[in-house]
């Protein structure tokens, strides 16, 4: 009788010599041996280790995205129309619901009252958004004129330190 090839764990015919057989084919399942099994996890374990980035978050941090300086004299972006609704939003619903204290539960109500507005509704909160953008335009003109000139001094904060 012919030995099988057959990788442990694997589900494999029983060897059945005669072709004339009348019974139906069954499937054997054979498993691997706790002995194995160790062998088998500490090879995998191993060769991760020689696959593996040592350094994956240095890898992640240097893939050509320059990270800005903050700085303190630079106009901040306004909020969006949405913030603004928001704002009026949860007043409203911290009055009528004033068991509910969750910053999760209100901006989900929000988001869905949002959803569900008309245009009509939202243009109040889109005129506000769209004024103090232009006022955010016109102080970033400025902010950007004056770096240009030399007023705002570029701080190196390597080259600073509060404790000297």
């Amino acid at each position: 009788m012919p030995k099988r090839n057959a990788k442990p764990g694997s589900v494999v015919p029983p060897a059945d010599d005669s072709p004339e057989s009348p019974s139906p084919r069954r499937m054997v399942l054979r498993m691997k041996s706790a002995d194995k099994m160790k062998r088998l996890s500490r090879l995998c374990k191993e060769s991760e280790d020689d696959w593996k980035p040592k350094s994956s978050k240095k890898a992640k941090v240097n893939q050509g995205k320059k990270v800005e300086e903050h700085d303190p004299k630079k106009p901040k972006k306004p909020p969006t129309a949405f913030f603004y609704f928001l704002e009026d939003f949860r007043k409203e619903y911290q009055e009528q619901n004033p068991g509910v204290r969750s910053m999760r539960d209100i901006g989900k109500a929000c988001g869905e009252k949002w959803k569900t507005m008309t245009y009509e509704e939202k243009v109040q909160y889109y005129d506000i958004a769209t004024e103090k953008r232009r006022e955010f335009d016109k102080a970033m003109a400025e902010y950007v004129k004056r770096k240009e000139s030399g007023e705002i001094e570029e701080s190196d904060p390597s080259s600073e330190s509060e404790f000297e």
